[in-house]
């Protein structure tokens, strides 16, 4: 009689957990489905990139943004859907797109490393999608005929460096090691285009940039006697990010998969050597850059290397490096968890489904 009712009083037992489980799953997925809006309301999607032209034509200077835009490929893919694409390039770089980001502006956004890094530490609620371009080197142009051979004799001497962007963090690394920080400087900010205006002036006596550095070093109009290229492990080198609002992701991820799908499909478009030439001369035509500047500047490295759009370690590491450096100068007052930053989901899933698997190897 009691082994009846034990036996009973188990099923009992097990049926209300399996009613509370059944309970507990509805409740989720009615939860998920209402932090999601239909992807029909989504009239227009909008995207930001740094405006990085030396000319009359909007440009990031990057050969993967550049091919994906010039091409249209994101507007092709979402004009069935009757979604148009809305590209902002903001000559104000990171600070100014951080800014839109604050204020709902924009859905997503290309971006150097320091500028995501500090949008993230002041709280803009962001993820971290793939990456869109790695181990971009940061050159320290001087004046020529100064003696100005090392960072030693640049002492108190003034330095344009474009604060709040990834050349900021770049520079910083590089003082770093070689044992300065920016209080041995006259630290003044400019954007590239008035860096190197200044230098031709002799305004100031050096400046940390970009491609532009190396463009006036063949012009004669500077030195370079330090580069990124000096440093071990790649420190002081800019990566870029694709990064998008959290509220964007989690009520459209369908919408959010196409874009990420476009942007590996493009990368892997890059990748290829046998497209190096012709991407080199789309992006040079359109930024107003002489094209051998690119091929300098990318001789060392493919563009397989550059433009892997993983989230692998290399690269998750250096925006903790990143993190850590700009926290300990003063440029962030807080920190943040890159892993817990980083959306891995959507790029990992476009490589599976476009069969990219032995394209990027992760570092």
């Amino acid at each position: 009689m009691l082994n009846i009712f034990n036996r009973k009083y188990s099923i009992i037992l097990s049926m209300m957990f399996i009613g509370l489980v059944l309970i507990f799953l509805l409740q989720y997925k009615n939860t998920s489905k209402s932090n999601q809006t239909s992807d029909k309301d989504v009239e227009v999607i909008k995207i930001a990139t740094p405006d990085m032209s030396f000319g009359a034509n909007a440009s990031s200077g990057s050969i993967l943004i550049d091919y994906i835009y010039l091409n249209k490929l994101l507007e092709k893919e979402f004009e069935k859907d009757n979604i148009k694409i809305e590209w902002r390039f903001f000559k104000g770089a990171g600070p100014a797109i951080n800014e839109a980001l604050v204020n709902n502006q924009l859905d997503f956004s290309f971006l150097g490393d320091f500028a995501a890094i500090i949008g993230k530490a002041n709280k803009i609620d962001t993820r971290l999608l793939l990456a869109s371009g790695r181990k971009i080197h940061g050159y320290l142009a001087v004046l020529p005929d100064h003696g100005y051979t090392d960072l030693a004799a640049l002492k108190g001497k003034r330095i344009a460096v474009w604060q709040g962007t990834a050349a900021q963090l770049s520079f910083n690394q590089v003082l770093d090691y070689y044992g300065y920080t920016e209080k041995d400087f006259r630290l003044i900010n400019l954007d590239f285009s008035a860096m190197n205006s200044a230098l031709v002036a002799k305004r100031i006596d050096a400046a940390w940039g970009a491609l532009p550095m190396v463009a006036l070093q063949q012009k004669g109009l500077v030195d370079i006697p330090i580069s990124s290229a000096d440093t071990k492990s790649s420190l002081g080198t800019t990566q870029s990010a694709f990064i998008g609002r959290s509220e964007f992701i989690e009520q459209h991820p369908e919408l959010v998969q196409r874009i990420i799908n476009i942007i590996v499909q493009a990368s892997h478009h890059v990748s290829l050597a046998q497209h190096r030439d012709a991407v080199i001369h789309l992006v040079a035509n359109n930024a107003n850059y002489p094209e051998d500047l690119y091929r300098l500047g990318f001789k060392d490295i493919t563009l397989n290397e550059v433009y892997s759009p993983l989230l692998d370690d290399y690269y998750l590491n250096h925006f903790k490096v990143g993190i850590q450096s700009a926290f300990k100068i003063q440029l962030i007052k807080s920190d943040f968890n890159v892993d817990q930053w980083a959306e891995p989901r959507f790029v990992n899933k476009s490589i599976q489904q476009l069969n990219y698997k032995d394209v990027w190897k992760a570092q």
